[in-house]
């Protein structure tokens, strides 16, 4: 049964691997150019990278939910209603991504000051945070879009997207921080405008290929405000699981802020090294992703079928999978640890703590691929009600540990210990309980208008 499921799950996997791996680049473009304008710089992108990946994070339920729901619906034989229900997800990624622009750029200065980080650092904060919300709509656009194109196990579009637009991103973040010819360099602002550029030309991209795909089969374009609502409901527990996934993350962040006095050489350092670590730990998270998009893209379109006994098998093989991408992508961060701060900070202070910290971040590798697997397996299953719920136990278990650890004196290298421990460690415990039991496996696919 090995072979025919590595076959699937090659075939949906590689093409996501590729483009979660140029997704992130995204961020990492931006913390190599501005880690060169200087450690005040590097460290307010840390904190507008935090608000940002919060707010647009919330709504990944948009490509998660819309690949599992399109899935079912493909694999119970009606592709029509699949591209449907994805446009209604299309047209709810439109609404949220309107109302998030306006409240992020209004909540800008008041969002910072939460993290308390100085006002140099803040003043960098809000330059760059308040041009990147005006790229949200894109954003959740390109997660919806690429949502439906998941579900139709279709992974090579979205690579293709994602590649041309973070090559068109380094090139504008690059002349637009530093200026090239007659183009004045803008600094961090710079960095802003050239990725919403990209991120608006990537989402018409696949705006356009979703669009043809479902004028090919008569779906409508227009959007129906029962399916838009049936799209919300289905994201409301992905919402609350993701909710505690980035509370989790800001009650880090506030805790490496704990670290320090406020404004302080030592805080800079920290928030500086925790952003470079967390980007790296991004990347990686998005590569041990890739299976998990496959996860849900075959799990619902098995649900959907009927196919029980497919689905535990593909899952065990999945799950192998997992670990061993854990083990590669945690001895490959041990590997560049030493040299790798090189390329983002002239901070010699910010180099040498990013060592130890990622040797932590290494050790954890293995367990974030069961983590991230198993949590592609039950999204895909459509157990979005056990996720909340899991993620809320996690964090009330995680969060006090996180704080008494920063107000103790313990560090950055100390926190990230615990980070890999209690958080990564009872995600994975919650998720394995849930994937031994039957219940998450539920047939069929709802009904959806014509």
């Amino acid at each position: 049964m090995a072979r025919p499921h590595d076959r699937e799950i090659l075939r949906l996997a590689v093409p996501a691997f590729l483009a979660l791996v140029a997704e992130p680049l995204f961020l990492l473009a931006d913390a190599a150019i501005i880690g060169h304008l200087g450690t005040a710089q590097l460290a307010g992108l840390g904190i507008a990278a935090v608000i940002l990946q919060t707010a647009i994070g919330l709504c990944v339920f948009l490509a998660y939910g819309t690949t599992a729901s399109v899935a079912r619906l493909l694999g119970a034989g009606n592709r029509r209603a699949a591209l449907t229900q994805g446009m209604d997800g299309v047209w709810l990624a439109v609404a949220i991504g309107t109302l998030t622009t306006v409240a992020g750029v209004l909540l800008t200065d008041w969002l910072i000051g939460l993290f308390d980080p100085g006002e140099t650092v803040a003043g960098y904060a809000a330059t760059y945070l308040q041009i990147s919300f005006l790229g949200t709509v894109p954003l959740l656009v390109m997660l919806a879009a690429t949502g439906v194109l998941r579900g139709l196990q279709d992974t090579r579009t979205p690579l293709y997207v994602a590649v041309l637009g973070n090559v068109l991103n380094v090139l504008l973040n690059f002349a637009l921080v530093y200026g090239v010819g007659p183009v004045p360099g803008l600094g961090i602002a710079g960095a802003a405008i050239g990725s919403v550029i990209a991120q608006v030309l990537s989402a018409a991209a696949l705006l356009w290929v979703v669009g043809r795909a479902a004028r090919t089969e008569h779906a409508s374009l227009r959007p129906h405000l029962a399916g838009v609502r049936r799209a919300a409901r289905a994201g409301v527990a992905l919402v609350i699981r993701t909710l505690t996934l980035r509370a989790a993350l800001l009650v880090t962040t506030y805790a490496v802020v704990s670290t320090g006095a406020t404004g302080s050489p030592t805080t800079e350092v920290n928030l500086a090294t925790h952003q470079l670590a967390m980007t790296l730990w991004t990347f990686l998270a998005f590569v041990l992703d890739a299976i998990a998009i496959a996860a849900q893209a075959i799990t619902g379109r098995y649900l959907g079928a009927g196919d029980v006994t497919p689905t535990r098998a593909v899952t065990r093989r999945m799950l192998q999978w997992g670990i061993g991408s854990g083990v590669v992508t945690g001895v490959l961060l041990a590997g560049v640890a030493p040299f790798i701060g090189v390329l983002f900070t002239p901070d010699q202070a910010v180099r040498d703590l990013l060592v130890p910290v990622l040797l932590v971040a290494a050790l954890a590798q293995p367990v974030a691929g069961i983590v991230f697997v198993l949590d592609g397996v039950l999204i895909g299953a459509g157990d979005g009600a056990y996720l909340a719920w899991g993620g809320l136990a996690v964090l009330v278990a995680y969060a006090p540990v996180a704080l008494l650890t920063a107000t103790s004196g313990g560090g950055l290298v100390v926190l990230w210990v615990v980070f890999g421990a209690v958080f990564m460690g009872a995600r994975c415990v919650v998720l394995l309980l849930r994937a031994h039991s039957d219940r998450w496996m539920v047939t069929g696919a709802p009904a959806v208008r014509p």
